[in-house]
């Protein structure tokens, strides 16, 4: 499996260089089930995953992509494939190095498959090629990455911390007064990016070159659920957190390292289901390279904002 699983990600990642070598324009070809922007590379990727697994799955599978949901290879799958061809279509749009394909496998049982039974999975960076694979029989391995895998921080220092923070589908004023003084705290000691790429972000922990990734938008709306009409203003109409496609290869991956991650309350992610997207579903994540640094972001985000506060008596909030 393997070796299909490799194939399949650099089969996408040619369609992509291909298709970008053309210099078309970054142009907005509809919504996702989920409700984000589809872009032309999307199409291009998603059409890339399925005519290569038509013709070379070693066995019947499921797939599961952002784009086209659930289709079968073959009768009676055993295995599921998760596949979002580009985490950060974004950046991938605009030449950078933060898109991916993410690639995760997990037995298929009586149509159902959880994040907990992933037992395979692998990050392919579009643009530099850099790969990380890692399943339960082998564990973790990495060709053309930054340093040997896993390579993580030690650090414990919140004010000294690189990390990463997603906006795209959440409300900057609330965002902003969820964590904003974490982001004062490390700007200039430390370093805060937004690179527009969940698995980008926590890949970029197993290789040291960040201590952090952060995405809190899903618990801020369970705990708050005032604060669905700006969610969905920033989503277009739709609630954008974090997909399993989105995760469903970096949690294994980051898993194998030695990565703390869990959702934004502190807990396992493992009982997430693969191929549901609604709101219920979606998640929320804090992955450090410590401990120590885990439970210091749980401490210190603000998770009871008084942009929220100040409006919960009007029972809505707008945002802004």
């Amino acid at each position: 499996m393997k070796e299909f699983l490799v194939g399949l990600a650099y089969h996408v990642r040619g369609e992509l260089l291909q298709y970008a070598g053309k210099r078309l324009a970054r142009r907005v070809d509809g919504d996702s089930p989920g409700g984000d922007a589809q872009f032309d590379i999307d199409r291009i990727a998603e059409q890339a995953v399925i005519s290569f697994a038509r013709a070379h799955a070693p066995e019947p599978l499921a797939i599961y992509t952002e784009d086209q949901a659930l289709i079968e290879t073959g009768p009676a799958p055993r295995a599921l494939l998760v596949i979002d061809p580009i985490d950060g279509t974004r950046p991938a749009s605009a030449g950078l190095e933060m898109g991916m394909v993410s690639i995760a496998r997990a037995p298929f049982i009586n149509g159902q498959a959880r994040l907990g039974d992933v037992d395979a999975a692998l990050l392919l960076e579009i643009k530099g090629g850099g790969l990380l694979y890692g399943d339960l029989q082998n564990g973790l391995s990495g060709s053309k990455l930054p340093a040997p895998i896993p390579n993580l921080s030690r650090n414990t220092d919140l004010a000294k911390m690189f990390w990463s923070i997603e906006f795209n589908g959440h409300p900057m004023r609330l965002m902003s007064a969820a964590y904003g003084q974490l982001v004062d705290m490390s700007a200039n000691s430390g370093g805060v990016f937004v690179f527009n790429s969940a698995t980008y972000s926590i890949s970029r922990i197993v290789t040291g070159q960040v201590d952090a990734y952060v995405d809190i938008g899903n618990r801020l709306l369970k705990d708050h659920p005032c604060t669905e009409s700006a969610f969905k203003m920033a989503g277009r109409g739709s609630i954008l957190h974090l997909f399993p496609y989105d995760i469903a290869a970096a949690v294994f991956l980051a898993k194998l390292a030695g990565v703390t991650i869990t959702d934004a309350y502190g807990h396992d992610m493992g009982m997430t289901d693969l191929m549901d997207i609604s709101p219920h579903n979606q998640q929320s994540c804090v992955a450090a390279c410590t401990r120590e640094l885990h439970a210091a972001l749980l401490d210190t985000i603000d998770w009871s904002p008084p942009v929220v506060q100040s409006t919960l008596t009007a029972g809505h909030y707008r945002g802004g």
